[in-house]
């Protein structure tokens, strides 16, 4: 069987570009050649170096009445590749491609200019629900200026739930958590946060604190006295594995509590606490800081640490 991998997207969204930057990947390379199709030629050309030197063979087809099994076949004995890549034609209904009953299709990814989305989702959104209904992954590039991507998800998660959905600006993969990936409820009375929901929340509440205002919280942690933070203030918060049991972190945002000074370094508590966003010295900007609501002492988790693995 030749696996096949079929890289969909309308002109201009980014499809060569992908391609040029996978070929050239170490994980992405064969002994075999390589035989790319493509079903459009956009404004990048393909260097023919990295052609060469990936044994890349390129095929044009303009026309998708030609894109029939009989003429795909031929192109498998004219090259007899070891795999085949494949450009598709946005504006080609994906749903009448057929290949050869020996090529196999082993992925499938969606290339979108998220600069352009709004526009293809509003005027040929069943085109483009054809594109994303079967993608594994979807990537959706040139989103620097754009500024609700928890929409752009939610449209996309609607056709494809199953699908991984990944957001690049100029500078590379945006990691933003969005508000539904959030393995808590941020409308209850009481966020309660597990291990897991804690790690999360200290990492989001960073670079959107904004979205906690307000809010109230409830969670485990180890106390750390620290002077720096004045009296009235303890800092309640888990050990965090950040990648490997070398790289350990303290996290944990300054809490007030009128009786922090009855609490020991190090042990554990249950806390109950309001967030509001203020300016503190010690983070050298606005950040979360915590009311205590309640403390109250506890026993160790059993995994005292947390890990982001």
């Amino acid at each position: 069987m030749r696996p096949v991998y079929m890289i969909n997207g309308f002109l201009e969204a980014g499809k060569s570009e992908f391609i040029t930057f996978t070929l050239a990947q170490p994980y992405f390379k064969i002994k075999g050649k390589t035989l790319l199709i493509l079903c459009e030629e956009g404004e990048v050309e393909y260097d023919k170096s990295l052609l060469e030197s990936t044994r890349t063979e390129v095929e044009v087809i303009e026309d998708m009445e030609d894109f029939t099994p009989d003429n795909l076949n031929a192109l498998d004995k004219k090259h007899k590749p070891e795999r085949i890549v494949i450009e598709w034609n946005g504006m080609w209904n994906y749903k009448e491609m057929k290949l050869p009953w020996y090529w196999k299709l082993e992925q499938q990814i969606t290339v979108i200019n998220g600069a352009t989305f709004p526009e293809y989702y509003n005027n040929m959104r069943s085109l483009l629900a054809e594109q994303i209904k079967k993608s594994e992954m979807i990537i959706v590039n040139r989103c620097d200026n754009v500024e609700d991507l928890a929409s752009y998800k939610r449209n996309l998660k609607a056709v494809n739930p199953g699908a991984e959905v990944i957001f690049e600006n100029k500078d590379g993969e945006i990691n933003e958590i969005f508000e539904d990936d959030l393995p808590f409820d941020l409308n209850a009375d009481v966020i309660e946060l597990d291990d897991k929901g804690y790690g999360i929340f200290f990492i989001d509440s960073m670079d959107r604190p904004e979205r906690y205002n307000g809010k109230t919280i409830s969670y485990k942690a180890q106390v750390l006295k620290n002077k720096d933070f004045g009296e009235g203030f303890f800092v309640p918060g888990r050990m965090a594995m950040t990648c490997c049991a070398e790289d350990m972190a303290f996290l944990g945002y300054a809490c007030r509590y009128d009786d922090s000074a009855f609490l020991k370094d190090g042990e554990w508590v249950n806390v109950v606490a309001k967030v509001s966003v203020e300016f503190r010295a010690e983070y050298g900007q606005e950040g979360p800081v915590l009311t205590a609501v309640s403390v109250e002492k506890t026993q160790a988790p059993k995994n005292p640490v947390i890990s982001f693995n």
